[in-house]
């Protein structure tokens, strides 16, 4: 694995690393595209979001919902595998 060195900048009123087109072609991310940030063993973890298609008939509003309720009872749920 190539080691790419960049610095944090100010990008308005946040701050971000900009990262080179090369990289992002190497893993499938383009301009626009969203992605998901993840804190792991103090490391971050950045991913091209996966798009999931909906099969007919499934709300995505609906799908959103449903998504909130399992990130907020991660735990309990991670319990029952245990039982």
């Amino acid at each position: 694995m190539n080691i790419i060195e960049r610095k944090v900048t100010k990008i308005g009123n946040s701050v971000g690393i900009t990262l080179p087109v090369e990289l992002l072609k190497s893993v499938g991310l383009a301009q626009g595209d969203d992605v998901q940030i993840e804190l792991k063993d103090g490391k971050i973890i950045l991913q091209k979001k996966e798009q999931i298609r909906l099969p007919d008939g499934v709300d995505a509003e609906f799908t959103e919902i449903l998504n909130d309720v399992i990130k907020e009872h991660d735990q309990a749920f991670k319990g029952l595998v245990d039982r």
